[in-house]
């Protein structure tokens, strides 16, 4: 797929603990991407947070019971990636998970 130019980065942000149709939530907008061909995917933990609910959430080393904030990152034309927030979202609702999804423009320098 050919990505120049003006495009747009959809950013989500849910729970790693989060979980839909007995798997992460963040694996399961990531392979409806796939599935949808858009351009690709990134997940990224993240190591510190706070939300609506105003409670830091703090990754430490020794740490065994975590939500830490995952982020999937995607970029590819504003019509695909209006019409997959939409999917994304009915995800969201089914597994009663929390987080934000967010649209910003963005231009591509480089891409192969």
């Amino acid at each position: 797929m050919e990505l120049s130019g003006k495009v747009v980065r959809l950013k989500i942000i849910v729970g790693e603990s989060d979980q839909v149709y007995q798997r992460p939530l963040y694996e399961a907008i990531v392979y409806a991407a796939k599935k949808y061909k858009l351009s690709g995917a990134t997940v990224v933990r993240g190591i510190l947070n706070y939300g609506s609910g105003s409670l830091v959430q703090s990754i430490k080393v020794f740490s065994l019971a975590t939500d830490a904030p995952v982020v999937i990152e995607m970029v590819d034309h504003r019509e695909r990636l209006t019409d997959f927030a939409q999917i994304v979202s009915r995800l969201m609702e089914k597994a009663d998970a929390g987080g934000i999804i967010t649209l910003e423009d963005v231009e591509v320098l480089y891409h192969c």
